[in-house]
């Protein structure tokens, strides 16, 4: 079996800096971290491997991710944990992109590849919740898509069962391969790097490709192919201020209307 792990670097502060023209976030490198829904997402993936080892069946995981070149730490860091092969897209022109943009990068890096039966990402990213990623890479591969995985119950070579996040519950869903999963990130706690997994890392070749070299049109990666754009970003203002109602609770409750009535 062969799986593609898509992860995506994350602020790991809550001191997010952004570029007042792009109106975008700077990736600069700095405290950057796996993205924890991803992370939850290669934990998944090693499972699966191990299991199929187990049965004696080969299984490949490519840790995949479009970034700046300080991400390439990162996919190392994946390796160590077990994950077999890493692929970087790395490229001024992919910078800005918004998720549509980031499919495209992403199925161009994974055309390159040899065609997974299965694609795990995480449910949604903690810099953008849009959760848009997996279900639109899905489409754009032609593959059917089991969102907001939170268990994986069993692994065969023609199709997975998963336990899904649906409204008022869980669901137990047969999913055929090939497939893509995004997964929900309290499904599982990726696991510690060993230390023969830490020295393997080391001397592993991750691949970096640009966007022409992954044979992406620019016109449609970064801001160039993107849709969506943030027009304007901006920290609340916020204004701490309290009133004291008095009065018994009928008083109170028309105090409080009134200032309702007053906001809207």
């Amino acid at each position: 079996m062969r799986i593609v792990v898509c992860v995506k670097a994350v602020p790991g502060s809550t001191e997010v800096k952004m570029d007042p023209k792009t109106n975008t976030i700077v990736r600069d490198g700095g405290a950057a971290v796996i993205n924890p829904f991803d992370a939850a997402a290669l934990e998944i993936a090693l499972r699966i491997k191990d299991k199929l080892a187990i049965e004696g069946e080969p299984c490949r995981v490519t840790v995949l991710s479009m970034g700046i070149p300080a991400t390439e730490s990162l996919l190392r860091d994946c390796v160590a944990r077990g994950a077999d092969a890493a692929l970087l897209l790395s490229d001024r022109a992919f910078a800005g992109a918004d998720t549509l943009a980031t499919t495209y990068a992403l199925s161009c890096g994974i055309a390159r590849l040899e065609e997974p039966d299965l694609v795990l990402c995480g449910k949604m990213a903690v810099d953008g919740d849009t959760a848009q990623i997996g279900p639109e890479l899905a489409g754009s591969l032609g593959v059917p898509c089991a969102a907001g995985v939170a268990a994986l119950d069993a692994v065969g070579l023609r199709a997975v069962t998963v336990e899904r996040e649906v409204d008022g519950g869980m669901a137990t869903v047969e999913v055929p391969l090939p497939a893509v999963l995004t997964v929900a990130k309290d499904a599982a706690q990726l696991r510690f790097a060993s230390i023969a997994g830490i020295r393997a890392a080391e001397g592993a070749r991750v691949d970096v490709l640009t966007a022409s070299a992954c044979g992406a049109d620019a016109a449609r990666t970064g801001l160039a192919g993107s849709p969506t754009q943030v027009v304007r970003s901006f920290v609340p203002e916020r204004i701490e201020r309290g009133v004291t109602i008095e009065g018994d609770a009928a008083a109170q409750a028309r105090a409080v209307a009134e200032l309702l009535e007053a906001m809207a």
